[in-house]
């Protein structure tokens, strides 16, 4: 029978493994140099006069 802290314990580690992995990935997308040209776009819509 799992306790208490062995069920906080493992959504602690692996919880922290997710978010760092899903940090990295995200920030993979953003630095990717594909990428550039649509972040650059998107920047300038609330300097553009439409």
């Amino acid at each position: 029978m799992e306790t208490y802290a062995s069920v906080s314990e493992f959504a602690q580690t692996w919880g922290l493994i997710y978010f760092v992995f899903l940090f990295l990935a995200v920030l993979a997308y953003v630095l990717w140099p594909r990428n550039g040209r649509r972040f650059d776009d998107a920047a300038q819509i609330p300097l553009r006069e439409d």
